[in-house]
Parts: C-alpha cells; sequence; structure tokens
C-alpha cells in the first residue's frame, strides 16, 4: 500500500496522485499542520478557507470511496509539519511508500523530498501548459515575455482562434480595457456564500489559535466546497463578464470587486478548474453573451498570465525570492498592515480591503501597494512576504513571480521588459482615490504632494545606473534631465522627506 499525499491546494479530484492510486489499499493522507499555517503570518479568512476547504474535501474522497486520514489542527497529536505527518503515518501503517502530486512551493517541495521515505512525485497537470513545454519555449529565448507565450498558447489551444489567426484579428485587446469605473454604472454584487457547521467550526478554530493574525476573519462569505465555488463562477459569467474586459484596470473606493470574478481563491485551491473556467468564458462570447475584449482579457489572465507566472517560477528555481536587482532595503512601511497610518487614500483603501477580504485586484496590487513599494525602495522579500500573507490566493508559485518579478522588478527583466514605475497621475486617471486623499496629485513637489510622485523621479535618478540603458526608460530620463536644476533640486529633497519619515516610521 501507499500513502496518497493532499495539500491544502489540491483539492481536485482528478489530481495525479489520486488517478495512480487503488483506491481499494492506498490512504489519503490530509493534515491541517502549523507550520504551514504560520511560516508566514496568514490572513485569518486565507487560514480559515483552506482548513474548511480541505474538510470539505475529505468527506467529497470519503463519500467516493478513498480510506481518508485527516488530522485537525487542534487535535492533541496533530503533527507541525506535513513530513511530520507523512513520518507519522507511515510508521502508523508500516509502508516508506508515498504517492504525491509536485506541490507549488519549493520550500515544501525540499521539505517532502527529503524525508527518508519512498517519495514518488508525480507532475501537476492541473495547468494547461507543462513547466516542460514552458521550458521548450522559453530556451533559447533572450527574453520571456507573457505576450508571445500568450500567442503560443493560444495557438496550442484553439481558444479564441479562427484558424492559425486569433478572433477578430488582434491578439489582446488592452486598449478597449483601460476605462476607469464611474459610479453610475450597476456593479453585479459577487455571491455571498453562508457558512455551513464544517466551516463555522474552523472560524471558531481560527478565531482561538489565530488572533494576532492580520485581517478579519467574520463575516466569511467564501465558499469552502466545490458546488459553491462553481456557483461563483456561474454568476460571475452570468453578471460581470460582459463588462469585466472594460473595467478591469479600474479602482474605486468602497468598491472591492467591480466586475473582477473573485475565482482565483478557488482556482488556486483546485477547486475550479483553469481550461474549463477559460472554455466557459470562450462559450459565453461564442453566445453573444459577452463581448470580444472581455473576453479575451479574463482568459489572457488564466492562458497568459497564470500559466507564464508558473513556468517562470518553476523555471527561475528556490532561490528567485532572494533576487534584489535594485539593492532595496527598506523596512515595510507599518501601514501596509495598519491602512489608518497612512493619508495616502490610495494605499489606505487598497490594504483595508486587503485586510477586510483578503483581496485586492491585480491593478491595485501591482499599481498602488506594489508601486508604492517600489518607489520608496522596500526589500522585496520583505514586500514578498507581505503578499504571499494577506491573500487568500497566494501561493509561492503565483505570487513570487508576480511580485519578485513584474511588481519590484527585483529579477532584473527576466519576467518584465521595465519596472511598473508611476507617479500619481496614472492611479488618478484609473479611481477616484485622489479626490478624497489629504495629498494633491497635480502637485508635483513640496508639501502636501501626492508622494508618489516626488518619489517617482527620485526612484529613477537613484537607479539610472542600472536603469538607464534600458529603451522603455529612455524617454522618463530624458524628460527629467530636461528639468530645470530647482525643480530637480526640490523634486529630490521631496522625495529625501519622505522616505526619512518612512525610515523613521513617521506618518506618510
Amino acid at each position: 500500500m501507499k500513502l496518497v499525499l493532499v495539500l491544502g491546494d489540491q483539492l481536485t479530484p482528478s489530481l495525479s496522485a489520486l488517478r495512480a492510486a487503488d483506491k481499494t489499499q492506498d490512504v489519503v493522507i490530509m493534515a491541517e499542520v502549523r507550520d504551514e499555517a504560520t511560516y508566514v503570518r496568514h490572513h485569518k479568512k486565507k487560514i480559515a478557507f483552506t482548513f474548511a476547504a480541505m474538510r470539505h474535501f475529505a468527506q467529497e474522497l470519503q463519500a467516493d470511496g478513498w480510506n481518508v486520514v485527516y488530522s485537525r489542527y487542534d487535535d492533541p497529536a496533530a503533527s507541525e509539519s506535513i513530513p511530520a505527518a507523512l513520518l507519522t503515518q507511515a510508521q502508523a501503517f508500516k509502508t516508506d511508500k508515498v504517492l504525491t502530486t509536485q506541490c507549488g512551493e519549493h520550500r515544501l517541495r525540499s521539505a517532502i523530498t527529503d524525508t527518508p521515505l519512498a517519495i514518488e512525485t508525480l507532475p501537476d497537470d492541473r495547468f494547461i501548459s507543462t513547466t516542460e513545454n514552458f521550458n521548450t519555449w522559453a530556451d533559447g529565448r533572450k527574453q520571456l515575455r507573457m505576450e508571445y507565450f500568450y500567442r503560443d498558447m493560444r495557438r496550442k489551444t484553439g481558444l479564441l482562434m479562427e484558424g492559425d489567426r486569433p478572433e477578430g484579428g488582434h491578439w489582446n485587446y488592452d486598449k478597449d480595457n483601460r476605462k476607469p469605473a464611474k459610479r453610475d454604472l450597476f456593479f453585479p454584487r459577487q455571491l455571498e456564500h453562508t457558512p455551513d457547521q464544517i466551516t463555522e467550526t474552523v472560524l471558531d478554530l481560527v478565531e482561538q489559535h489565530f488572533p494576532k493574525h492580520p485581517g478579519n476573519l467574520r463575516p466569511f462569505l467564501l465558499a469552502t466546497d466545490r458546488q459553491g465555488a462553481e456557483r461563483s463562477a456561474a454568476t460571475f459569467f452570468e453578471t460581470a463578464l460582459p463588462l469585466f474586459g472594460d473595467f478591469q484596470d479600474a479602482m474605486l473606493s468602497g468598491e472591492a470587486f467591480l466586475y473582477h470574478s473573485v475565482l482565483s481563491t478557488y482556482l488556486n485551491a483546485g477547486l475550479l478548474d483553469a481550461r474549463q473556467l477559460c472554455d466557459q468564458a470562450a462559450a459565453a462570447y461564442a453566445a453573444g453573451k459577452a463581448p470580444l475584449n472581455a473576453v479575451e482579457g479574463y482568459i489572457r489572465q488564466i492562458l497568459g498570465w497564470r500559466e507564464f507566472v508558473r513556468g517562470i517560477y518553476d523555471r527561475e528555481g528556490p532561490n528567485y525570492t532572494a533576487r534584489n536587482h535594485l539593492s532595496a532595503t527598506g523596512a515595510l512601511p507599518p501601514f501596509y498592515w495598519d491602512p489608518s497610518a497612512t493619508d495616502m487614500a490610495c494605499v489606505k483603501s487598497a490594504v483595508a480591503q486587503t485586510l477586510e477580504y483578503g483581496y485586492a485586484h491585480h491593478i491595485q496590487r501591482l499599481m498602488v501597494t506594489g508601486t508604492f513599494a517600489l518607489l520608496a525602495g522596500v526589500d522585496p522579500y520583505a514586500l514578498h512576504e507581505w503578499y504571499l500573507a494577506v491573500y487568500t490566493d497566494a501561493y509561492e508559485w503565483v505570487e513570487v513571480p508576480n511580485v519578485i518579478g513584474m511588481s519590484q522588478f527585483a529579477d532584473g527583466g527576466v519576467l518584465a521588459s521595465k519596472p511598473y514605475a508611476a507617479s500619481g497621475a496614472y492611479i488618478s486617471r484609473m479611481s477616484d482615490y485622489c479626490a478624497g486623499c489629504a495629498y494633491s496629485v497635480r502637485k508635483r513637489r513640496g508639501p502636501g504632494a501626492c508622494p508618489f510622485n516626488p518619489l517617482y523621479w527620485d526612484f529613477l535618478v537613484r537607479n539610472r545606473e542600472k536603469l538607464a540603458g534600458n529603451p522603455r526608460m529612455t524617454q522618463m530620463y530624458r524628460t527629467w534631465d530636461k528639468m530645470d536644476e530647482v525643480s530637480r533640486a526640490e523634486t529630490l529633497h521631496s522625495a529625501a522627506e519622505i522616505l526619512t519619515k518612512l525610515h523613521s516610521g513617521d506618518r506618510v
């Protein structure tokens, strides 16, 4: 017999380890362990979702005839780690054979394979592309860019294709997808799920055992089983997909979800299937229920970005988190944990929403909390740990490339062609945050100026040696060089004052 390890982000009945196992004699091992719940200070909702979803999946497997040994976090004999849980059950069942599906984090991969057990690891084939296919595509290329990988995936899958040409004649419709949202639009509501007894029990456990972890635990409205996740997906495709494309980059205070699917938590845990979501979106377009710009934009997030960052993570290896191309060493500002500690309306709104829901959409992450950290010179590893902790959809394979590569340019351009640095003008254009801010986005420097404005130029100046050769940065350096000396000196002085406040922990 074999032990079949199933982790908290592998909640899929067709998991490769389950397909290869023998239901009549093998034993499924699932365990809620301290190390996985605490290696960063995970959001309370993230822990609650994971434990509750695991418990529901264990019931699903048992109903399907599997023998499941499930260890709860508050069991007196609970193991501290996944390897310890495996060793305990190996001794109990008198076997050293373990069947696993490759997990999504290098840290845990090493911990499992370093045990004295006979570990057989199968590929995680829930992705649309394999690691081997990604490496074949990547080998020999001078630059790895998502757009070209995405086109290759479109051709391979046939999604939104007319023969060998993209549907509608264009590969993407970004130009149509940058509209700022307005208050007079009707926003569809996210499907809210009432916790069942299993989930309520988990919520009580999290309340008791993780009181110092960040975020609000209740109200808890996430689905924790496959059926609930599928209902959420159906609601998105019916009510929000048609306008998803137009407003996918928009931000509004008090509106956390807009037209976003908010399905990534379910998808990354294994409750939803990536290819099926893409097929559902394509079917909505074929049926005339959603326009091409919306459907293409949604499919690109999964078939393009999600698959691409997974390929980057596996290719770059376990030391990817240590990259720090721009030598940033600043501490993470305290307002990333307490939004009341900043007067910047955009950061306050994005962080408050994050702590409430364990969710923020991609532009809030990239262009608000990510860009501010980039401009302020925050240590990318510290920011990485924050993102990994606070978002319910965050696992290292997806979060690290997005933060280390995309957001902080700490990999020196492996993933992105330039740093995503921006002044306050971008946030003003795509949101209503600036209208209610204590700072003026129109003011470039001096007292009351939006901190993003002087920090943007300071970022360019202090990183000039590493960035000036980037052709996509040339115009911005030319603009800086054309400024008069007084303006440049005042800008750098304003930035220095902001950075001094940040370094001393003062309010910004």
